[in-house]
């Protein structure tokens, strides 16, 4: 049995993997951190400096200024880490990879397989359609994401921008009287209502376009792909910084 420690666990995300988790009979959340606890059959912690219980893996749903005191955490047991949360800034993904040089962490921008189906995927088309087609990316979320774009669309330009040999740049949104250069990648956010969160890549060329479209209908995607994430990370013993790619075997 696979005893996870569950901080966030009284976030969205957090109630979302206590309902998936009876489908993973391996796994088992033994406690929880959440500085907003809410009954629950397990025990939660407010802070990470309280923990005082054997677990497996760390799994994190909760808000990427909560890193620091995870990684002080996964550093004193040695454990494994799976970093789910999104909204981190170059100074945390530098620590993140710093870390993983002495510790086993997962970090992936989107747990959906589908999603790291697709990323994959971008890594072999998209050098071989860069030179006659226009690339953007459109995403759709929520009205309460604090973070725009989203990481899953970043996690997706990224991958097209190192697969093409040819300088690329961002541009978020476009505003005024400007053509289009070709170097540009295209990265558009939307936030409106409860859209759980859909991605959309465009390679637009001349008299015809490729369209790659996901779109999250629940929130349980993200809750299995992380629940699987637990699973692998649960047999790792090196240190390293993991992502979807090795959970998938792609």
């Amino acid at each position: 049995m696979v005893k996870i420690l569950l901080s966030g666990c009284s976030g969205k995300m957090g109630n979302v993997i206590q309902n998936v988790i009876s489908e993973f009979p391996s796994l088992k959340i033994v406690a929880g951190i959440d500085k907003f606890p809410k009954e629950s059959e397990f025990k939660i912690f407010k802070n990470t400096e309280d923990v005082n219980i054997h677990y497996d893996v760390l799994l994190d749903f909760s808000r990427a200024d909560a890193l620091k005191d995870l990684l002080a955490l996964t550093t004193s047991t040695k454990k494994p880490l799976v970093l789910c949360s999104t909204g981190y800034t170059d100074e945390d993904l530098k620590l993140i990879e710093d870390s993983s040089k002495t510790l086993p962490i997962f970090k992936s921008a989107n747990m959906s397989l589908g999603i790291n189906l697709i990323n994959s995927l971008l890594r072999k088309i998209s050098p071989l359609l860069y030179q006659n087609y226009d690339i953007e990316i459109i995403e759709k979320h929520h009205n309460q994401k604090v973070d725009s774009p989203s990481g899953t669309a970043l996690l997706l330009a990224d991958t097209i921008k190192e697969s093409i040999s040819d300088d690329t740049y961002y541009v978020h949104g476009r505003n005024g009287e400007k053509k289009r250069e070709k170097a540009e990648i295209g990265i558009h956010a939307v936030r409106g209502g409860s859209i759980v969160g859909d991605h959309e890549i465009i390679f637009a060329g001349s008299g015809e376009v490729i369209e790659l479209s996901h779109k999250a209908i629940s929130r349980e995607v993200f809750a299995v792909g992380a629940l699987k994430a637990c699973s692998f990370m649960a047999n790792v013993t090196k240190a390293g910084l993991y992502n979807m790619d090795d959970v998938l075997g792609l």
